[in-house]
């Protein structure tokens, strides 16, 4: 499919600024290249954040990253440690990171619209220490990820006021939302293997393998 008024030189992307308009003093002056103690105080109480990264060839990945509150450590001014927990054994995240470490993060707290953006180098990393403080019920994560900050900033809450994501009253009946089972049973199509085992499969690694 051919597409109309792509933006795909220079010269069209100036008209288009000028257009969109110059960012504020504050959106200018609001990125910092350490993390500060509004940084630590917002990491320590989110519980879920974004992992984008990239691999040699430009193609890009964003994985999701949850536990309790605190789970990643800020280590000092300039970095960060995010626990591998079990996941589906692909190591995108980690590949990507090996060939291209340039990595961006999106902090989120359930109920609060703005968000904390933090992007940096990132290194895998096996520090025993480290790893012992991520344990979890006495079992240690295989690796982590260190995070070198280089930009931190906080991101208005526009994108959840008119999403209305922490709006529950706005949120889909259960009843009525995708069925991520039927939707892996599809894309994976492995002969015999129905939506019932895929789903069966699921809640035997939630309840039994998040750590």
């Amino acid at each position: 499919m051919k597409w109309q008024k792509i933006i795909d030189t220079e010269e069209e992307f100036e008209k288009l600024r000028s257009l969109c308009g110059t960012p504020s003093i504050r959106a200018e002056n609001k990125v910092i290249s350490y993390l500060d103690q509004h940084c630590r105080e917002f990491i320590g109480i989110s519980p879920f954040l974004t992992l984008a990264t990239c691999d040699s060839e430009g193609r890009s990945d964003v994985s999701p990253r949850g536990d309790v509150p605190g789970f990643v450590t800020v280590l000092d001014e300039h970095h960060l440690f995010i626990p591998e927990r079990l996941g589906n054994k692909r190591m995108d995240s980690a590949q990507n990171i090996l060939t291209n470490p340039g990595v961006g993060l999106l902090f989120m707290i359930p109920g609060l619209g703005e968000t904390l953006r933090v992007n940096g180098k990132a290194f895998i990393c096996r520090d025993k220490e480290l790893l012992e403080l991520s344990a979890v019920n006495g079992k240690l994560p295989l690796f982590g990820i260190v995070v070198k900050a280089e930009e931190c900033y906080l991101h208005c809450a526009k994108a959840f006021i008119r999403s209305r994501l922490w709006c529950p009253e706005s949120w889909e009946p259960k009843e009525s939302l995708p069925s991520a089972a039927k939707m892996m049973a599809a894309h994976m199509n492995i002969p015999n293997m129905s939506t019932e085992q895929v789903e069966e499969g699921l809640q035997e690694g939630y309840r039994d393998r998040l750590y």
